[in-house]
């Protein structure tokens, strides 16, 4: 008797046609809108960074895009909202990248940093950027989230120039933005790979790189190479 009942209650329910009423589409589309998405710096599709096929092929178009680049304004970086920059943006401009992290020792160098920011915009104004790229691979001293690390800036060293989306500078996963860094101009006895936090490469307004600094480097001692770079480039530019 038992059994007969349980056919009969299998058979009545593969009878019943499926209804798509909307708390069921509701929650079918509820993983899609609490996804973290940005958009593909080569098109204007959205890419969901929870499907790590979607980051993957992200990742490979940004690669197939280095290998063409040629200079500074060819690469888009994503910034803290996963959105890309194309930093064409930044053309005739003097433009400072820094790795950053906020749980190093060389973190006060924030403090550096903003202050030949403002005082070279104070006497140079729209000729000068600093781009910093928040990075954890070095002993994890930038553990947090996009949002902590921008909020972390400002609050404590009243940052003002822009931070750009955590990311990393060595390795398969590196940036290509570093990578190209990194073979445009090599470090101490031609190493290329970043050694640590606060590394800073000078990009000129042609585009290309004219100097890399290790982490001990000072900000307010390149504030007078930051200075001559822009004079080189208004001098081209009477020129022409």
């Amino acid at each position: 008797m038992r059994v007969q009942f349980l056919r009969t209650s299998l058979q009545t329910k593969a009878a019943t046609p499926f209804k798509l009423t909307s708390t069921r589409l509701a929650l079918a589309l509820a993983p899609a809108a609490r996804s973290k998405q940005f958009f593909s710096p080569s098109t204007t599709s959205v890419v969901d960074t929870r499907n790590p096929f979607a980051r993957q092929s992200h990742f490979h178009t940004q690669i197939r895009n280095m290998a063409s680049a040629t200079s500074f304004y060819d690469f888009k970086p994503l910034d803290k909202k996963g959105t890309p920059v194309p930093l064409s943006t930044y053309a005739n401009k003097v433009v400072l990248i820094v790795n950053t992290a906020s749980k190093c020792g060389f973190t006060p160098q924030f403090e550096g940093l903003e202050k030949i920011y403002k005082s070279i915009n104070s006497t140079h104004p729209d000729q000068f950027v600093i781009l910093g790229f928040p990075c954890n691979q070095f002993g994890s001293q930038d553990p947090g989230s996009d949002d902590q690390i921008q909020e972390f800036c400002q609050l404590n060293y009243g940052v003002s120039f822009p931070i750009m989306g955590k990311t990393e500078v060595n390795g398969d996963k590196a940036n290509p933005l570093f990578e190209w860094l990194k073979e445009e101009k090599p470090g101490l006895l031609g190493m290329k790979r970043v050694k640590w936090n606060f590394e800073k490469w000078l990009v000129g307004k042609d585009g290309k790189v004219k100097q890399r600094w290790a982490s001990t480097t000072k900000p307010e001692s390149l504030e007078k190479t930051i200075l001559e770079e822009i004079a080189k480039g208004e001098a081209t530019k009477a020129e022409l």
